[in-house]
């Protein structure tokens, strides 16, 4: 082969081999800061990881709002209409944080609690975000009980 060819084709290879490296670095910094939405029934069902923070997805439960008193910790809890996880938030909440609308948190789960660190809120009476339409049509679907379980079969 000729000297300048070989030459030619190391070089080639070394930055392809380096472009590889960047490539697979950059997947896997993206990958561990990733954060996936699961609905209460998925964190219920085991679904999401113990051990990363991921969002939460629900509705905010009536009646579940509580403030600490003389601080900025807030306790409620996140339903999907099926299964409900008690959440703790210290910080100030979005003005649009009321009981009843849907709502996304990121945090992690702590001894069966989920401690928010960031809390969205829809903006609006007619919007909720896709990703907790979709949790909570999940949730439905995994929930449904078939015509013939529930007695309705034709007369």
């Amino acid at each position: 082969m000729n000297p300048v060819r070989k030459r030619r084709l190391v070089i080639t290879l070394l930055i392809l081999g380096a472009v590889a490296v960047a490539t697979a670095l950059s997947i896997f910094a993206l990958q561990r800061n990733m954060t996936y939405l699961y609905s209460p029934s998925e964190v219920d069902a085991g679904k999401a990881p113990a051990a990363h923070p991921f969002r939460l997805g629900g509705i905010v439960k009536e009646g579940s709002v509580h403030r600490v008193p003389d601080t900025l910790t807030t306790e409620f809890v996140i339903t999907d209409r099926f299964q409900s996880i008690p959440v703790t938030y210290t910080g100030i909440l979005p003005d649009l944080f009321r009981v009843g609308q849907s709502t996304i948190t990121t945090g992690s789960m702590v001894n069966g609690r989920f401690v928010a660190t960031k809390v969205l809120a829809k903006h609006d009476a007619t919007y909720m975000p896709p990703q907790v339409a979709q949790a909570i049509a999940k949730a439905k679907e995994a929930h449904r009980i078939p015509k013939a379980a529930q007695g309705g079969g034709a007369p």
